[in-house]
């Protein structure tokens, strides 16, 4: 046997006995490092904030403290206005609940169904045993229920906690973690960092903007319309649609129809044809303006970029997925030289010989083709 067989099979162990240890211990702490991930996250988006007020001479945990409680009255605001429109909406839906069961009734006797009070009494009676049995579970669950509940409020105390600290003792941070590097390296991590922060704080930035300007929109477009609780439904429609990649905008806009449906049904029509006609406005006139020298995402892009991290880190991740995908461009456009196309037909939209440049029109000087200005390093 050669004298490296020994130590080559000696590594080959090590390794894989480091590698189990190591997945497996990944796989045990993996709720720990989501949080932590998440923590990470929230405290680059906060950085700007918080370095805007300690550039102006507040200490670090204070302005983080600011920026904390301005979140939380937001939150809370939210929810106090969310909390009567559910609570009038389902008043309602009961008050009407038998109108629109005769109605389903006289429906469904075209059909040859019958779904009269009768057959619904004679359905609740020999379901009774069954409500029973599964009135016994659910108070079975009831325990499961409760400590689900408040193993979700020890997450999220969990993330505001490690978020603060993170945030506050950031530059501590950054200088003991960068110390045992060489000063090269620490400038080329250093810009990384910087490109996290610009990308991943210019998004919420960005899309808090956004989602004042389709709130307000919504607001006076629910109002002209008639419908009822319009300030909240117009806040429920800005926030769901900017933070939620992909389907916010729809997710957003169902909650006003059906409140307008159960008003009028007229009135439901013209709520729908205001969210798709804001849709098309805000993605074609007021987006682009806005995220221009924030973070500009091609839609194939961030669709997968919100599949993706849905898949590995579920909801949180498909909310950090576009700012880390802007991150990664623009950490893309900066350490890869881009260099002049060759002439080819393949990179033109249609075939040139079948579609020549058009000239000039005969009497008018001919204008110089536009040429875009220099972007930065981090575009």
């Amino acid at each position: 046997m050669p004298p490296w067989m020994g130590r080559l099979v000696r590594d080959v162990v090590l390794l894989i006995v480091l590698g189990y240890v190591g997945f497996n211990l990944l796989k045990t702490l993996r709720g720990f490092l989501v949080l932590l991930l998440i923590s990470v996250f929230l405290a680059i988006a906060l950085e700007p904030a918080v370095a805007f007020l300690a550039n102006r001479g507040w200490r670090r945990g204070l302005a983080t403290a600011l920026i904390f409680f301005l979140v939380f009255v937001v939150g809370a605001v939210f929810i106090a206005s969310m909390v009567p429109l559910v609570v009038d909406q389902i008043r309602k839906l009961i008050d009407r609940a038998p109108g629109y069961l005769d109605q389903l009734s006289e429906f469904l006797a075209n059909f040859g169904i019958d779904f009269s009070g009768e057959a619904l009494n004679t359905a609740i009676n020999s379901a009774d045993n069954s409500l029973q049995s599964l009135a016994t579970d659910l108070a079975g669950n009831a325990f499961g229920v409760g400590s689900a509940l408040l193993g979700t409020i020890f997450q999220g105390l969990t993330v505001l906690l490690f978020t603060f600290y993170l945030t506050a003792d950031a530059p501590k941070l950054r200088r003991t973690l960068l110390s045992v590097l060489d000063q090269e390296r620490q400038e080329e991590v250093l810009r990384i960092i910087e490109i996290a922060i610009e990308k991943t704080g210019g998004y919420f930035y960005s899309r808090t903007l956004l989602a004042a300007v389709a709130a307000f929109i919504t607001w006076l477009a629910l109002t002209a319309i008639g419908v009822p609780f319009s300030t909240p439904l117009a806040i429920w429609v800005g926030v769901l649609s900017q933070f939620v990649p992909v389907f916010g905008t729809y997710l957003g806009g169902i909650l006003p129809v059906l409140i307008a449906l159960l008003e009028d049904p007229r009135m439901a029509i013209w709520v729908l044809v205001f969210i798709i006609a804001y849709q098309q406005i805000e993605n074609y006139v007021i987006g682009p303006r806005i995220t221009a020298r924030t973070m500009s995402l091609h839609p194939a892009v961030a669709f997968g970029s919100a599949i993706v991290g849905g898949t590995l880190l579920g909801a949180a991740g498909t909310l950090m997925a576009l700012p880390a995908a802007a991150t990664g461009q623009a950490f893309v456009s900066t350490y890869f030289h881009r260099h002049e196309l060759v002439d080819t037909k393949l990179f033109a939209e249609r075939d040139p010989s079948r579609f020549p440049p058009r000239n000039p029109a005969p009497g008018r000087p001919g204008r110089a083709a536009k040429t875009e200005p220099p972007q930065n390093d981090h575009s």
